[in-house]
């Protein structure tokens, strides 16, 4: 028999966060669904299984921290359709202007600097959204060109809950620098070779924004499928 070793073993935080989202989100999925009381009981089991995993993610795992996050996660179930779990929706944008710069803001909830973003509304476009966002945080006007990724929140690291990030290119056609007084800390405009510090993610996205700064064309960015998907690369 194979020793284990948990050194070599150890399961990364948002490994973690992911495989316990996915449960919660097929157990109520299930729950929304199912009118078989044994079904609802083995689901029902599962999602404290998922709420032990996420409750355990900073440190030991709370029983109150777990049990509220069961009461959390059943408030969102519905009877059919309306129950069924999927991941939100969030705009970014990268923004180009006629200098060859990137359009930057430094976000109040984390000190990051990163390009604009913000959740979807509803009753508005993806194109509107992000329109909508750019000019709320930054005060620029912006026109939307094209999308030009589409990534997984958990992948990038940016968000403890699911959601996909539709990436836009869009130009800046109006309006001055006047950062939102609550979300945003300082803004600007950068070239991609000084932008400044603490800068979340650019790794992922750099190529993409120095495609759209110089007006070339790139395939839609999205991240690759995994094998296997539970247990592949960067899970």
């Amino acid at each position: 028999m194979l020793a284990f070793d948990p050194v070599e073993h150890v399961i990364p935080e948002r490994v973690l966060l992911r495989w316990a989202e996915t449960l919660a989100g097929t157990a109520r999925t299930g729950l929304a669904f199912t009118q078989n009381q044994y079904e609802q009981e083995r689901f029902d089991e599962v999602l404290k299984v998922a709420a032990d995993i996420k409750a355990s993610i900073n440190g030991e795992a709370n029983q109150e921290d777990a049990e509220g996050l069961v009461e959390e996660w059943m408030k969102t179930i519905r009877p059919g359709v309306p129950g069924y779990q999927t991941p939100k929706v969030a705009v970014g944008a990268i923004v180009t202007n006629d200098e060859g710069q990137l359009l930057m803001i430094q976000r109040s909830d984390s000190g990051n600097w990163l390009y604009p973003t913000g959740w979807c509304d509803v009753g508005y476009s993806a194109a509107e959204v992000i329109k909508k966002e750019v000019e709320e945080e930054t005060g620029i006007i912006v026109e939307p060109i094209r999308i030009i990724g589409v990534f997984d929140g958990f992948r990038l690291g940016t968000s403890r809950i699911p959601l996909y990030s539709l990436l836009f290119h869009c130009k800046a056609v109006g309006g001055n620098l006047n950062p939102h007084p609550l979300e945003v800390l300082d803004l600007g405009w950068y070239s991609l070779d000084q932008l400044p510090g603490m800068v979340f993610g650019v790794e992922r996205w750099r190529a993409i924004a120095e495609a759209a700064i110089k007006g070339e064309y790139l395939d839609t960015a999205y991240d690759a499928i995994r094998g296997p998907v539970w247990r592949g690369e960067n899970s």
